[in-house]
């Protein structure tokens, strides 16, 4: 057993830096895992199809009919000025809330339409 003479007390000092890192890298992984996905309750079709195309974008619309453009919360004109320069070849994945308002989505299939770009798919869940 070691024994500490009288007159010399244990230094805490590292130990207390050290927990004091490790909860500041815990408290920062700790709210990445709490932001987590756009919760979306997509409509059932049994017929869906999953789509491995690389290049694409995605286009959410969740049940308060709040538009996401690759998760990221935009309006109906920010989305209109993304969508301006995008390549025709892209695909474009439509997810929409099951319980959003059908307005918001043929909005957005008529932005696509108007410019021309006819490459997008409608996400659905398999029943």
């Amino acid at each position: 057993m070691l024994k500490i003479p009288k007159n010399e007390s244990l230094n805490i000092v590292p130990f207390i830096d050290i927990v004091l890192v490790l909860l500041v890298i815990v408290l920062s992984v700790s709210t990445f895992i709490a932001q987590g996905k756009i919760p979306i309750d997509l409509p059932q079709s049994s017929n869906s199809i999953p789509n491995q195309d690389e290049k694409k974008i995605q286009i959410l619309i969740d049940k308060e009919n709040k538009l996401y453009l690759e998760d990221t919360l935009v309006d109906l004109e920010t989305l209109k000025n993304e969508l301006v320069n995008l390549n025709p070849k892209t695909l474009v994945e439509l997810r929409s809330d099951k319980d959003a308002k059908f307005d918001t989505f043929v909005q957005i299939i008529d932005i696509l339409k108007g410019k021309a770009h006819e490459n997008f798919s409608i996400v659905t869940q398999q029943q």
